[in-house]
Protein backbone atom coordinates (compact mmCIF):
# COMPACT_ATOMS: atom_id res chain seq x y z
CA UNK A 1 0.00 0.00 0.00
CA UNK A 2 1.17 3.48 -0.87
CA UNK A 3 1.69 6.37 1.49
CA UNK A 4 1.51 9.81 0.82
CA UNK A 5 3.87 12.50 1.90
CA UNK A 6 1.83 13.77 3.68
CA UNK A 7 1.33 11.14 5.67
CA UNK A 8 4.68 9.59 6.46
CA UNK A 9 5.81 13.28 7.57
CA UNK A 10 3.63 13.81 10.49
CA UNK A 11 4.20 10.26 11.54
CA UNK A 12 8.04 10.40 11.26
CA UNK A 13 7.82 13.59 13.42
CA UNK A 14 5.65 12.34 15.65
CA UNK A 15 8.21 9.44 16.56
CA UNK A 16 11.45 11.81 16.28
CA UNK A 17 13.13 11.79 19.40
CA UNK A 18 13.25 15.28 21.34
CA UNK A 19 16.65 15.30 20.78
CA UNK A 20 16.41 15.35 16.61
CA UNK A 21 13.87 17.66 17.14
CA UNK A 22 16.13 20.13 19.34
CA UNK A 23 18.83 19.94 16.76
CA UNK A 24 16.55 19.99 13.78
CA UNK A 25 15.08 23.75 15.23
CA UNK A 26 18.91 24.79 16.35
CA UNK A 27 20.09 24.04 12.54
CA UNK A 28 17.03 25.80 10.99
CA UNK A 29 17.89 28.91 14.09
CA UNK A 30 21.46 28.80 12.94
CA UNK A 31 20.18 28.99 9.19
CA UNK A 32 17.83 31.81 9.74
CA UNK A 33 20.81 34.04 11.86
CA UNK A 34 23.04 33.55 8.80
CA UNK A 35 20.67 34.30 6.00
CA UNK A 36 19.85 37.60 7.86
CA UNK A 37 23.37 38.24 8.69
CA UNK A 38 24.32 37.66 5.14
CA UNK A 39 20.95 39.91 4.10
CA UNK A 40 22.57 42.89 6.26
CA UNK A 41 26.19 43.01 5.14
CA UNK A 42 24.40 43.47 2.20
CA UNK A 43 22.28 45.97 2.77
CA UNK A 44 26.02 48.45 4.14
CA UNK A 45 25.07 47.25 7.91
CA UNK A 46 27.40 48.51 10.44
CA UNK A 47 30.82 46.38 11.08
CA UNK A 48 31.64 44.71 13.94
CA UNK A 49 33.60 41.63 14.95
CA UNK A 50 32.49 38.10 13.33
CA UNK A 51 29.63 36.46 15.69
CA UNK A 52 28.48 32.69 16.52
CA UNK A 53 25.35 31.31 15.40
CA UNK A 54 22.69 31.41 18.59
CA UNK A 55 25.01 33.29 21.02
CA UNK A 56 26.37 36.01 18.97
CA UNK A 57 29.64 38.25 20.62
CA UNK A 58 28.66 36.44 24.43
CA UNK A 59 32.39 35.04 24.60
CA UNK A 60 33.94 38.43 23.12
CA UNK A 61 32.40 40.43 26.14
CA UNK A 62 34.35 40.86 29.37
CA UNK A 63 31.53 41.15 31.68
CA UNK A 64 33.79 42.15 34.76
CA UNK A 65 34.80 44.97 32.37
CA UNK A 66 32.69 45.44 29.46
CA UNK A 67 34.21 48.99 28.95
CA UNK A 68 37.38 47.70 28.41
CA UNK A 69 35.79 45.42 25.31
CA UNK A 70 33.26 48.37 23.44
CA UNK A 71 36.69 50.78 23.69
CA UNK A 72 38.95 47.91 21.95
CA UNK A 73 36.18 47.38 19.29
CA UNK A 74 35.20 51.40 18.86
CA UNK A 75 39.43 51.43 18.00
CA UNK A 76 38.80 48.65 15.56
CA UNK A 77 35.52 49.02 14.01
CA UNK A 78 35.02 53.03 14.09
CA UNK A 79 32.32 55.07 15.73
CA UNK A 80 29.38 53.05 14.44
CA UNK A 81 30.03 49.01 15.28
CA UNK A 82 27.70 46.24 15.59
CA UNK A 83 27.16 43.32 18.54
CA UNK A 84 24.96 40.52 18.81
CA UNK A 85 23.46 38.83 21.89
CA UNK A 86 21.85 36.01 20.54
CA UNK A 87 19.87 37.49 17.50
CA UNK A 88 19.48 40.63 19.13
CA UNK A 89 21.56 43.26 17.11
CA UNK A 90 23.26 46.05 19.37
CA UNK A 91 24.48 49.17 17.80
CA UNK A 92 26.97 50.97 19.81
CA UNK A 93 27.60 54.46 18.77
CA UNK A 94 30.74 56.82 20.12
CA UNK A 95 31.54 60.64 19.73
CA UNK A 96 29.52 63.53 20.56
CA UNK A 97 28.21 64.11 16.84
CA UNK A 98 26.85 60.72 16.45
CA UNK A 99 25.17 60.66 19.89
CA UNK A 100 23.61 63.94 19.38
CA UNK A 101 22.10 62.30 15.69
CA UNK A 102 20.48 59.26 17.27
CA UNK A 103 19.49 61.04 20.88
CA UNK A 104 18.49 64.52 19.20
CA UNK A 105 18.15 64.75 15.57
CA UNK A 106 16.70 60.86 15.40
CA UNK A 107 14.76 61.02 18.64
CA UNK A 108 11.75 59.84 17.31
CA UNK A 109 13.30 56.99 15.57
CA UNK A 110 15.53 55.99 18.84
CA UNK A 111 12.84 57.38 21.68
CA UNK A 112 11.27 53.56 22.62
CA UNK A 113 13.16 50.61 25.11
CA UNK A 114 13.84 47.76 23.29
CA UNK A 115 12.09 44.52 24.71
CA UNK A 116 14.84 42.56 26.66
CA UNK A 117 14.17 39.47 28.37
CA UNK A 118 15.39 39.57 31.24
CA UNK A 119 13.78 43.30 32.09
CA UNK A 120 10.12 42.42 30.62
CA UNK A 121 10.53 39.10 32.87
CA UNK A 122 9.83 41.29 35.32
CA UNK A 123 8.54 44.69 34.06
CA UNK A 124 6.58 43.53 31.59
CA UNK A 125 5.80 46.59 29.84
CA UNK A 126 4.83 49.04 32.61
CA UNK A 127 6.95 51.75 34.73
CA UNK A 128 8.60 54.68 33.88
CA UNK A 129 12.02 53.37 32.93
CA UNK A 130 11.33 50.43 30.23
CA UNK A 131 7.54 51.78 28.79
CA UNK A 132 7.10 52.89 25.77
CA UNK A 133 4.59 54.66 23.49
CA UNK A 134 1.69 56.67 25.11
CA UNK A 135 2.11 54.65 28.51
CA UNK A 136 5.41 55.89 28.36
CA UNK A 137 3.98 59.90 27.62
CA UNK A 138 1.35 59.66 30.10
CA UNK A 139 3.37 58.07 33.31
CA UNK A 140 6.35 60.48 32.28
CA UNK A 141 3.99 63.03 32.07
CA UNK A 142 1.89 62.33 35.49
CA UNK A 143 5.39 61.40 37.41
CA UNK A 144 6.67 64.85 36.47
CA UNK A 145 3.85 66.65 37.64
CA UNK A 146 3.65 65.28 41.05
CA UNK A 147 6.99 65.19 41.72
CA UNK A 148 6.62 68.99 40.57
CA UNK A 149 3.72 69.30 43.21
CA UNK A 150 5.94 67.61 45.96
CA UNK A 151 8.99 70.34 46.02
CA UNK A 152 10.96 69.40 42.52
CA UNK A 153 13.04 72.21 41.87
CA UNK A 154 11.41 74.25 44.57
CA UNK A 155 13.19 75.62 47.92
CA UNK A 156 10.61 72.76 50.29
CA UNK A 157 13.10 69.85 48.68
CA UNK A 158 15.77 71.90 49.09
CA UNK A 159 14.62 72.06 52.96
CA UNK A 160 14.42 68.54 52.96
CA UNK A 161 17.93 67.88 51.13
CA UNK A 162 19.32 69.71 53.87
CA UNK A 163 17.94 68.07 56.55
CA UNK A 164 18.91 64.93 55.44
CA UNK A 165 21.95 65.96 54.95
CA UNK A 166 22.28 66.60 58.70
CA UNK A 167 20.86 63.28 59.92
CA UNK A 168 24.04 61.70 57.85
CA UNK A 169 26.68 63.81 59.10
CA UNK A 170 25.57 62.72 62.17
CA UNK A 171 25.17 59.05 61.40
CA UNK A 172 28.92 59.46 60.06
CA UNK A 173 30.18 61.70 63.38
CA UNK A 174 29.00 58.24 65.46
CA UNK A 175 31.94 56.15 63.36
CA UNK A 176 34.74 58.51 65.44
CA UNK A 177 36.87 58.32 62.65
CA UNK A 178 37.54 54.98 62.85
CA UNK A 179 37.35 52.86 59.33
CA UNK A 180 33.78 52.43 58.34
CA UNK A 181 31.85 51.25 54.70
CA UNK A 182 29.92 54.37 53.73
CA UNK A 183 27.43 52.52 51.30
CA UNK A 184 24.27 51.99 53.15
CA UNK A 185 24.68 55.35 54.84
CA UNK A 186 25.24 57.41 51.82
CA UNK A 187 22.14 54.69 50.57
CA UNK A 188 19.62 55.45 53.07
CA UNK A 189 20.31 59.02 53.05
CA UNK A 190 19.86 59.33 49.48
CA UNK A 191 16.72 56.89 49.20
CA UNK A 192 14.95 59.01 52.18
CA UNK A 193 14.37 61.77 49.56
CA UNK A 194 12.85 59.87 46.66
CA UNK A 195 11.22 58.21 50.09
CA UNK A 196 9.47 61.31 51.54
CA UNK A 197 7.94 61.96 48.01
CA UNK A 198 6.97 58.59 46.81
CA UNK A 199 5.85 57.10 50.42
CA UNK A 200 5.52 60.12 52.33
CA UNK A 201 8.49 59.45 55.14
CA UNK A 202 11.68 58.70 55.61
CA UNK A 203 13.33 55.52 57.23
CA UNK A 204 15.87 55.73 60.08
CA UNK A 205 19.96 54.20 59.22
CA UNK A 206 19.38 51.59 62.03
CA UNK A 207 15.59 50.39 60.55
CA UNK A 208 16.81 46.78 59.74
CA UNK A 209 13.97 46.12 57.68
CA UNK A 210 14.95 49.18 55.68
CA UNK A 211 18.49 47.98 54.95
CA UNK A 212 17.60 44.56 53.60
CA UNK A 213 15.58 46.23 51.31
CA UNK A 214 19.06 48.32 50.62
CA UNK A 215 20.93 45.57 50.12
CA UNK A 216 17.72 43.89 47.62
CA UNK A 217 18.37 47.11 45.68
CA UNK A 218 21.91 46.64 45.83
CA UNK A 219 21.65 42.51 44.38
CA UNK A 220 19.40 43.68 41.45
CA UNK A 221 21.82 45.60 40.20
CA UNK A 222 24.64 43.48 40.46
CA UNK A 223 22.77 40.22 39.59
CA UNK A 224 21.44 41.80 36.17
CA UNK A 225 25.61 41.88 34.65
CA UNK A 226 25.74 38.16 35.91
CA UNK A 227 26.18 35.93 32.85
CA UNK A 228 23.23 33.51 34.15
CA UNK A 229 21.25 37.26 33.23
CA UNK A 230 23.06 37.64 30.23
CA UNK A 231 21.79 34.12 28.78
CA UNK A 232 18.22 34.40 30.10
CA UNK A 233 18.30 37.09 27.69
CA UNK A 234 19.35 34.47 24.63
CA UNK A 235 17.37 31.62 25.77
CA UNK A 236 14.68 33.13 27.89
CA UNK A 237 12.43 30.06 27.46
CA UNK A 238 14.83 27.94 28.86
CA UNK A 239 16.33 29.82 31.07
CA UNK A 240 13.45 30.57 33.31
CA UNK A 241 13.66 27.06 34.61
CA UNK A 242 16.90 26.38 34.74
CA UNK A 243 18.42 27.54 38.59
CA UNK A 244 21.03 30.55 38.53
CA UNK A 245 22.06 33.90 39.74
CA UNK A 246 18.62 34.98 37.29
CA UNK A 247 16.61 33.85 39.58
CA UNK A 248 18.08 35.53 42.52
CA UNK A 249 17.60 38.63 40.31
CA UNK A 250 13.68 37.77 39.98
CA UNK A 251 13.68 36.88 43.77
CA UNK A 252 14.99 40.26 44.52
CA UNK A 253 12.80 42.30 42.65
CA UNK A 254 10.01 40.64 44.27
CA UNK A 255 10.68 41.62 47.56
CA UNK A 256 11.15 45.06 46.28
CA UNK A 257 7.49 44.80 44.69
CA UNK A 258 6.22 43.30 48.05
CA UNK A 259 7.33 46.17 49.84
CA UNK A 260 6.06 48.58 47.61
CA UNK A 261 2.57 46.61 47.70
CA UNK A 262 2.65 46.88 51.40
CA UNK A 263 2.93 50.56 51.27
CA UNK A 264 0.36 50.56 48.97
CA UNK A 265 -1.98 49.27 50.82
CA UNK A 266 -1.03 50.86 53.66
CA UNK A 267 -2.06 53.98 51.51
CA UNK A 268 -5.14 53.00 50.70
CA UNK A 269 -6.24 52.34 54.47
CA UNK A 270 -5.77 55.53 55.49
CA UNK A 271 -6.16 57.93 52.67
CA UNK A 272 -7.29 61.24 53.02
CA UNK A 273 -9.72 62.71 49.61
CA UNK A 274 -8.97 66.33 51.43
CA UNK A 275 -4.98 65.81 50.80
CA UNK A 276 -2.31 64.42 48.84
CA UNK A 277 0.73 63.73 51.13
CA UNK A 278 2.93 61.64 48.33
CA UNK A 279 3.13 60.01 44.91
CA UNK A 280 1.19 57.18 45.95
CA UNK A 281 -1.91 59.01 46.99
CA UNK A 282 -1.99 61.62 43.91
CA UNK A 283 -1.47 57.83 41.41
CA UNK A 284 -4.27 56.65 43.39
CA UNK A 285 -6.45 59.65 43.36
CA UNK A 286 -5.50 59.26 39.96
CA UNK A 287 -7.21 55.72 39.26
CA UNK A 288 -10.74 56.92 41.18
CA UNK A 289 -10.94 59.19 38.09
CA UNK A 290 -13.44 58.08 35.43
CA UNK A 291 -11.24 59.38 32.50
CA UNK A 292 -7.98 58.31 33.03
CA UNK A 293 -5.80 56.84 29.93
CA UNK A 294 -5.77 52.96 30.05
CA UNK A 295 -1.76 53.02 31.33
CA UNK A 296 -3.20 53.79 35.23
CA UNK A 297 -3.39 50.85 37.08
CA UNK A 298 -2.61 49.56 40.53
CA UNK A 299 0.08 47.27 38.64
CA UNK A 300 1.38 50.35 36.51
CA UNK A 301 1.61 52.25 40.04
CA UNK A 302 3.89 49.28 41.45
CA UNK A 303 6.26 49.34 38.80
CA UNK A 304 6.39 53.07 38.61
CA UNK A 305 7.36 53.45 42.21
CA UNK A 306 9.51 50.84 42.03
CA UNK A 307 11.18 52.66 38.72
CA UNK A 308 11.08 56.03 40.94
CA UNK A 309 13.22 54.18 44.42
CA UNK A 310 15.56 52.52 42.41
CA UNK A 311 16.96 55.93 39.76
CA UNK A 312 16.20 58.17 43.34
CA UNK A 313 18.23 56.20 44.88
CA UNK A 314 21.62 54.12 43.11
CA UNK A 315 22.64 56.44 40.98
CA UNK A 316 23.31 59.69 43.25
CA UNK A 317 24.08 57.46 45.80
CA UNK A 318 26.99 55.87 43.54
CA UNK A 319 28.46 59.24 42.54
CA UNK A 320 28.59 60.22 46.39
CA UNK A 321 30.71 56.92 46.84
CA UNK A 322 33.01 57.77 44.34
CA UNK A 323 33.27 61.48 45.70
CA UNK A 324 34.66 60.62 49.32
CA UNK A 325 36.86 58.10 47.44
CA UNK A 326 37.96 60.62 44.93
CA UNK A 327 38.90 62.74 47.90
CA UNK A 328 40.60 60.45 50.24
CA UNK A 329 42.66 59.61 46.83
CA UNK A 330 43.49 63.48 46.28
CA UNK A 331 43.87 64.88 49.45
CA UNK A 332 45.17 68.65 47.79
CA UNK A 333 41.81 68.55 46.16
CA UNK A 334 40.10 67.72 49.16
CA UNK A 335 41.66 70.71 50.94
CA UNK A 336 41.23 73.08 48.06
CA UNK A 337 37.21 72.04 48.06
CA UNK A 338 37.30 72.76 51.72
CA UNK A 339 39.34 76.02 51.66
CA UNK A 340 36.23 77.55 49.41
CA UNK A 341 33.72 76.13 51.71
CA UNK A 342 35.49 77.77 54.67
CA UNK A 343 35.31 80.39 52.53
CA UNK A 344 31.96 81.08 51.47
CA UNK A 345 30.02 79.14 54.56
CA UNK A 346 32.01 78.78 57.43
CA UNK A 347 31.39 75.95 59.45
CA UNK A 348 28.19 77.06 61.30
CA UNK A 349 25.61 76.92 58.40
CA UNK A 350 24.79 74.64 55.86
CA UNK A 351 25.11 74.92 51.97
CA UNK A 352 22.05 75.87 49.77
CA UNK A 353 22.06 75.92 46.44
CA UNK A 354 22.45 79.27 46.07
CA UNK A 355 25.64 79.21 47.65
CA UNK A 356 26.71 76.71 44.16
CA UNK A 357 26.94 79.94 42.18
CA UNK A 358 29.78 81.41 44.53
CA UNK A 359 31.44 77.99 44.73
CA UNK A 360 32.60 77.18 41.28
CA UNK A 361 35.68 74.94 42.54
CA UNK A 362 33.26 72.69 44.46
CA UNK A 363 31.03 72.13 41.57
CA UNK A 364 33.44 71.90 39.57
CA UNK A 365 34.82 68.80 41.47
CA UNK A 366 31.29 67.17 41.96
CA UNK A 367 30.96 67.20 37.82
CA UNK A 368 34.39 65.46 37.57
CA UNK A 369 33.03 62.76 39.98
CA UNK A 370 30.75 61.96 37.43
CA UNK A 371 32.91 62.43 34.53
CA UNK A 372 35.47 59.88 36.50
CA UNK A 373 32.70 57.61 38.08
CA UNK A 374 31.50 57.05 34.73
CA UNK A 375 28.04 55.46 36.75
CA UNK A 376 26.39 54.48 33.18
CA UNK A 377 28.97 53.98 30.81
CA UNK A 378 26.58 53.09 28.00
CA UNK A 379 23.36 54.81 28.44
CA UNK A 380 19.96 53.28 28.90
CA UNK A 381 19.37 51.13 25.90
CA UNK A 382 17.14 52.65 22.49
CA UNK A 383 15.80 50.56 19.80
CA UNK A 384 15.10 51.76 16.51
CA UNK A 385 11.30 52.01 16.00
CA UNK A 386 11.92 52.15 12.19
CA UNK A 387 14.46 51.31 9.85
CA UNK A 388 17.09 54.67 9.07
CA UNK A 389 20.55 55.74 8.50
CA UNK A 390 23.67 56.58 11.13
CA UNK A 391 26.45 57.83 9.54
CA UNK A 392 25.65 56.13 6.23
CA UNK A 393 25.02 52.75 7.34
CA UNK A 394 21.83 51.04 7.38
CA UNK A 395 20.41 50.38 10.54
CA UNK A 396 16.69 48.21 10.70
CA UNK A 397 13.53 48.39 12.59
CA UNK A 398 14.46 46.27 16.09
CA UNK A 399 18.33 47.21 16.37
CA UNK A 400 19.08 48.23 19.90
CA UNK A 401 21.03 51.38 20.54
CA UNK A 402 23.96 51.80 22.93
CA UNK A 403 25.58 55.01 23.44
CA UNK A 404 29.32 55.39 24.51
CA UNK A 405 29.51 57.50 27.34
CA UNK A 406 32.83 56.13 28.64
CA UNK A 407 34.78 57.33 25.70
CA UNK A 408 32.71 60.51 25.24
CA UNK A 409 34.05 61.06 28.83
CA UNK A 410 37.74 59.87 28.14
CA UNK A 411 38.09 61.39 24.75
CA UNK A 412 41.93 63.28 25.29
CA UNK A 413 40.29 65.89 22.06
CA UNK A 414 37.62 66.85 25.08
CA UNK A 415 39.56 66.46 28.15
CA UNK A 416 43.11 68.02 29.06
CA UNK A 417 43.96 64.99 31.58
CA UNK A 418 40.77 62.09 30.48
CA UNK A 419 42.27 59.73 33.06
CA UNK A 420 43.06 62.40 35.79
CA UNK A 421 40.54 63.42 38.30
CA UNK A 422 41.08 67.08 37.44
CA UNK A 423 37.89 69.67 38.38
CA UNK A 424 39.80 72.06 35.88
CA UNK A 425 38.41 70.45 33.47
CA UNK A 426 35.09 72.45 34.45
CA UNK A 427 36.76 75.88 35.26
CA UNK A 428 37.42 78.69 32.85
CA UNK A 429 39.17 82.07 34.49
CA UNK A 430 38.27 80.56 37.82
CA UNK A 431 34.72 80.29 37.08
CA UNK A 432 32.36 76.81 36.23
CA UNK A 433 32.22 75.96 32.42
CA UNK A 434 29.65 74.14 31.45
CA UNK A 435 31.06 71.24 29.20
CA UNK A 436 28.79 69.78 26.01
CA UNK A 437 31.16 66.81 26.00
CA UNK A 438 29.60 66.02 29.71
CA UNK A 439 26.49 63.94 29.69
CA UNK A 440 25.78 61.76 32.62
CA UNK A 441 21.83 62.21 32.69
CA UNK A 442 21.69 61.58 28.53
CA UNK A 443 19.88 64.14 25.96
CA UNK A 444 17.18 64.20 24.23
CA UNK A 445 12.88 63.41 24.94
CA UNK A 446 14.20 60.78 27.39
CA UNK A 447 16.63 62.51 29.33
CA UNK A 448 16.89 61.28 32.88
CA UNK A 449 13.40 62.15 34.75
CA UNK A 450 15.39 63.30 38.09
CA UNK A 451 18.61 65.48 36.75
CA UNK A 452 17.40 67.81 38.47
CA UNK A 453 16.65 66.37 41.84
CA UNK A 454 19.82 64.79 41.37
CA UNK A 455 21.95 67.56 40.82
CA UNK A 456 20.07 69.22 43.70
CA UNK A 457 21.19 66.33 45.85
CA UNK A 458 24.99 65.81 44.60
CA UNK A 459 25.70 69.26 45.70
CA UNK A 460 23.89 69.68 49.06
CA UNK A 461 24.82 66.57 49.72
CA UNK A 462 28.87 66.23 49.09
CA UNK A 463 29.39 69.86 50.24
CA UNK A 464 27.66 69.41 53.77
CA UNK A 465 29.73 66.23 54.05
CA UNK A 466 33.38 67.80 52.97
CA UNK A 467 32.31 70.59 55.34
CA UNK A 468 32.30 68.62 58.15
CA UNK A 469 34.64 65.94 57.79
CA UNK A 470 38.35 65.38 55.98
CA UNK A 471 38.08 62.35 54.29
CA UNK A 472 40.93 59.70 54.03
CA UNK A 473 42.12 56.16 53.80
CA UNK A 474 42.78 53.96 56.90
CA UNK A 475 46.55 53.45 58.42
CA UNK A 476 48.38 50.70 55.90
CA UNK A 477 45.24 50.72 53.29
CA UNK A 478 45.75 51.29 50.10
CA UNK A 479 42.27 52.41 48.49
CA UNK A 480 41.74 51.41 45.27
CA UNK A 481 39.37 52.69 41.95
CA UNK A 482 38.50 48.94 41.08
CA UNK A 483 34.61 48.80 39.80
CA UNK A 484 32.04 46.61 39.86
CA UNK A 485 29.88 46.44 36.97
CA UNK A 486 25.86 46.06 37.58
CA UNK A 487 23.26 48.04 36.00
CA UNK A 488 25.49 50.94 37.43
CA UNK A 489 29.46 51.00 37.53
CA UNK A 490 30.26 51.33 41.16
CA UNK A 491 32.99 51.05 43.13
CA UNK A 492 33.78 48.06 44.75
CA UNK A 493 33.72 47.99 48.73
CA UNK A 494 36.00 50.06 50.50
CA UNK A 495 36.50 51.30 54.19
CA UNK A 496 37.12 55.09 54.75
CA UNK A 497 38.11 57.37 57.69
CA UNK A 498 35.82 60.22 58.18
CA UNK A 499 37.73 62.76 60.72
CA UNK A 500 35.46 65.57 61.66
CA UNK A 501 37.36 68.93 61.20
CA UNK A 502 38.05 71.09 63.66
CA UNK A 503 38.63 74.74 62.91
Amino acid sequence: MQLSLGTVLPSLWERAPLLTLLLLSAILLILAQYLQRRRRQHLNYPPGPPALPILGNFFQINFKKPQATIQKLAREYGNVFCTYAGNLAIMTVTGLPLIKEVLVNQDQVFIDRPKIPVHHHVFKTHGLLMSNGQEWRQQRRFALMTLRNFGLGKKTLEDRIREEARYLTEAITEEKGQPFDPHFQINNAVSNIICSITFGHRFDYHDSQFRELLKSLDEVLLLEARWESQVFNIFPWIMKFLPGAHQKFFNEWKKLASFVKYEIKQHKEDLNPEENRDFIDAYLKELSKDDIHPSFSEENLVFCTLDLFLAGTETTSTTLRWALLYMALNPKIQGKIQAEIDRVLGQSRYPTMADKENMPYTNAAVHEVQRMGNIVPFNVPRVARVDTTVAGYHVPKGTVLSTNLTTLHRDPKEWATPETFNPEHFLENGQFKKRESFLPFSIGKRVCLGEQLARTELFLFFTSLLQKFTFQAPANTQLSLDYRIGLTCSPVSYKICALPRVM
